[in-house]
């Protein structure tokens, strides 16, 4: 999801005295977590299109898929250090940079795909973008990636089935108390590492989308899902700042309006995705389950709103995005 502000955002992020002479070719190692025909690595096939197109000659691209480059956080420290250009990395990934990343992710405050994608095109998405921006990320566009969902190895539908257990989480504070006020055990599992950590016993379940799931072959090893949508995931398009300041102004215009198109495609493959993921995983012997006793689930879900609120603006302002 990319709006005409963030556009002109990005184009204004590069000192007019910085820039170099138009014809110069820039090479492009590009980062993916997942497989060549997955939407995480077709976003970057499509914006490489497009830009051969339009700015033929302009751009080299190194896409490089199935995380040899290391899980999300390695990879957001790779970026911003320059010697990654370019990646799609979620918002709970970087708020190890940027804190306030992880209103987004809060529990239980969104509906849908689109009351996200409401919020994100407001004044959050605004402020998100500005301080990405001052930790050397160029965020081009805002993406989402679906819901959430519980991956167990045994059934388990109510909250109380996760006390006690060790559950997989990514690198965030707000994860790590989400799934504590459940009484479960977080423990941060880079994602490439997680397959191996759950068939292992080292953890006995995690979250994570639909579409995800079957990309890492996760139902293989947690073939349990429970469809809790507690937390609805985004991310960003973006590349590294040193990157964008080798561009002029109008390469600057045209990657990000192609990076508006790559996104608005990796929403529709998303979508798409989401029903074959679910489709295929049933037929390799995954099983749906639905969420019982929603109101237990939210009622740990404002614990965190609570705990984490004086961090991220306040308990008004995740109202205010629970109600949008």
């Amino acid at each position: 999801m990319i709006t005409r502000r963030m556009l002109g955002a990005a184009t204004l992020a590069m000192p007019a005295l910085a820039q170099p002479a138009s014809a110069q070719v820039r090479n492009l190692t590009v980062a993916s977590l997942l497989a060549a025909d997955k939407p995480e690595t077709l976003v970057w096939t499509h914006i490489r299109d497009l830009l051969a197109q339009r700015l033929p000659g302009r751009f080299n691209f190194r896409i490089v898929p199935n995380a040899p480059l290391g899980g999300e956080r390695e990879v957001g420290a790779r970026l911003r250090l320059g010697s990654v250009q370019g990646s799609l990395m979620t918002l709970a990934a970087l708020s190890g940079w940027v804190a306030e990343t992880q209103v987004v992710e809060m529990p239980f405050v969104f509906r849908d795909r689109a009351h996200l994608n409401r919020v994100l095109a407001g004044p959050v998405g605004d402020d998100l973008r500005a301080k990405l921006t001052e930790q050397r990320f160029i965020p081009l566009g805002f993406v989402t990636y679906g819901a959430r969902q519980l991956l167990t190895k045994e059934p388990v539908q109510r909250p109380e089935g996760v006390r006690g257990r060790r559950i997989r989480v990514i690198q965030s504070p707000l994860h790590t108390e989400l799934w504590r006020s459940y009484g479960a055990l977080p423990t941060p599992i880079p994602i490439p590492e997680t397959y191996n950590a759950l068939r292992s016993g080292v953890v006995d379940m995690m979250d994570l989308t639909v579409p995800a799931t079957f990309g890492f072959r996760l139902h293989e090893v947690v073939p349990c899902i429970t469809e809790t949508a507690h937390i609805w995931a985004a991310g960003i398009v973006a590349v590294s700042q040193t990157f964008w300041r080798t561009l002029n102004a109008e390469e600057q215009r045209i990657f990000a309006e192609a990076t508006a198109e790559g996104a608005r495609h990796f929403d529709a493959l998303i979508l798409q995705e989401e029903t074959t993921s679910l489709d295929a995983m049933r037929t390799q012997g995954a099983r749906v389950f639905a969420a019982e006793d929603i109101a237990a689930w939210q009622a740990g879900a404002r614990n965190v709103w609570t705990s984490m609120a004086p961090r991220l603006g306040g308990m008004a302002r995740i109202e205010a995005m629970a109600g949008a």
